[in-house]
């Protein structure tokens, strides 16, 4: 294993941090992976997981079954695990700019249409790897002028050139589930196969530039500017896994999941196995994003959850009241349509606007951005 440090952007003079990356396997013997854990600095089992992930490719590096490389990061956000606030953890919003570090990843496109559209031609590998390398010398050369910026111009630069990038995140209170595009459903499923994800949302733009789009849709984006003279199959899988709740910080939930991660690994050929492993049924068929239908406060205060997450419900099932503390009322929210009750709000106590739970249905009913804050 390599453990790399990775400077950030000093905010003020006088301080440092960064980044640490765990380098498995030896690059070019296969393909690339890059695993990274709580971006979102304040969801914890995405570090737990890689905490029990970097314990197996150790293992798996030792007995010489790693065929090319697999990068981990296992935590992603040094800057969000430094913002505490009054006894509380913020690792969701940057401080200074408030942006959310889960958004505003650059588009690579036209940096790399520009440096390989002279050198492409009618074979599909050849342009798959033309376009990989020209991803990430992009990735490197992005300016950055703060901290926020370096982090992400330093996380892209890792996963960019991937053929498969996870990003482990958890929700508030929910089901094992991923979020991925339809163009790599395919590969995906097994992902969702080997994990055993209850909620599988697909969307090609969700909206705010999250980090797996970053690395999965500009493949697509690539494709169209280069046009059918110059074939481009999807290089890169990405997908947001998130792990339940914030709460369920568990070792026996993290070794599970990190095995699911390695099963995953073998089925794509990373890890070496005497025979094609088995994969697990599938637990769930995919529905879209846009299917997901939040439950929205229509005013504020006390929240108590009438159905577990878990349950399938139809539209008009009672999910949540609303409690005034000062008058007394009480407010029922409904399930908006008929689906899986898959994720709901750890709080209970709300404030008007705020979204309390998210309904997964068959049908895309929404447009524009489909992400959280």
């Amino acid at each position: 294993m390599k453990l790399v440090h990775h400077p950030l952007m000093p905010a003020t003079p006088g301080t440092s941090q960064a980044l640490v990356s765990l380098h498995y396997g030896t690059p070019g013997t296969g393909p690339k992976i890059a695993i990274q854990g709580s971006l979102h600095a304040d969801e914890v089992p995405g570090m737990l997981v890689a905490h029990h992930l970097r314990q197996r490719l150790q293992a798996l590096e030792d007995a010489g079954r790693l065929r090319g490389e697999v990068v981990l990061v296992p935590a992603a956000n040094p800057i969000g695990l430094h913002q505490w606030h009054l006894r509380a953890y913020q690792g969701r919003f940057e401080f200074h700019s408030g942006e959310n570090f889960n958004r505003n990843y650059a588009d690579l496109t036209d940096a790399v249409v520009a440096a390989v559209q002279p050198h492409v031609g009618a074979d599909a590998a050849t342009n798959v790897a033309l376009v990989r390398r020209a991803l990430a010398d992009a990735a490197l050369a992005l300016p950055a002028k703060n901290a926020l910026e370096s982090l992400r111009r330093t996380l892209l630069a890792l996963a960019i050139d991937a053929e498969v990038v996870l990003d482990l995140h958890s929700d508030g209170e929910g089901l094992l589930h991923i979020y991925t595009t339809p163009a790599t459903w395919p590969q995906a499923e097994v992902l969702v196969r080997c994990i055993g994800a209850e909620v599988a949302l697909l969307a090609e733009r969700s909206g705010g530039d999250p980090f797996d789009e970053a690395c999965s849709m500009v493949w697509l984006d690539i494709a169209k500017r280069l046009g059918p003279d110059a074939p481009l199959p999807p290089g890169c899988m990405a997908a947001t896994i998130e792990l339940r709740g914030e709460g369920d910080v568990r070792h026996d939930l993290a070794a599970a999941d990190a095995d699911g991660i390695i099963r995953f690994l073998e089925a794509r050929g990373v890890v070496h196995t005497d025979a094609p492993p088995e994969l697990p049924a599938l637990r769930c068929e995919p529905t879209p994003l846009s299917g997901s239908i939040p439950l929205v406060a229509p005013t504020g205060g006390m929240v108590v959850f009438l159905r577990q997450v878990g349950e399938r419900v139809t539209a008009g099932t009672p999910m949540v009241d609303l409690i005034d503390p000062f008058t007394a009322e009480v407010t029922t929210l409904t399930a908006p349509v008929d689906g899986l009750f898959f994720a709901r709000d750890n709080r209970r106590f709300a404030v008007a606007g705020m979204s309390l739970g998210k309904v997964a249905g068959t049908q895309a009913l929404r447009s524009g951005p489909l992400l959280s804050a």
